[in-house]
């Protein structure tokens, strides 16, 4: 990405898990003091210096919901609103035992299908058009 003065600056780096239980998906309602308040999505964070995509895939998840999972497969690469690169990848949860929210970045957890998802107006907008190439059959999850 090129600033208004012509300098070079990276792409913030971000990853996303996707996970399922059936026809329904792993999903958030972000906490209120993170950007996007409210608004739900699918789970993940930004990449740290030095951390590869599914390092950063399985730290997000622990972190955020003390979820265990193990990354398959990197599916989507889209770039959000923001400027973030994100990194889409399916995962599966190891430990099925209770999901447990921090309250910092997370407000809710809930298993949603693709077409609630879509219905939802707190839906995160970035999260739409993986969604719909979802519902279209162009990603296999």
């Amino acid at each position: 990405m090129q600033t208004a003065t012509g300098e070079k600056r990276a792409l913030r780096k971000g990853v996303v898990a996707i996970t399922r239980r059936e026809e329904k998906f792993l999903v958030i309602r972000r906490g209120p003091t993170v950007a996007a308040a409210g608004t739900i999505c699918f789970p993940g964070g930004h990449i740290e210096p030095g951390e590869q995509e599914h390092e950063a895939l399985v730290r997000e998840c622990r972190e955020e919901l003390a979820a265990v999972i193990e990354p398959a497969a990197c599916v989507w690469r889209s770039v959000s609103p923001w400027g973030t690169e994100l990194a889409w990848w399916t995962a599966r949860l190891i430990d099925t035992g209770d999901l447990v929210p921090n309250p910092v970045e997370v407000a809710e957890i809930l298993w949603l299908s693709v077409e609630e998802m879509l219905a939802d107006p707190t839906l995160l907008e970035g999260n739409r058009p993986f969604l719909e190439a979802i519902r279209a059959g162009h990603i296999e999850v």
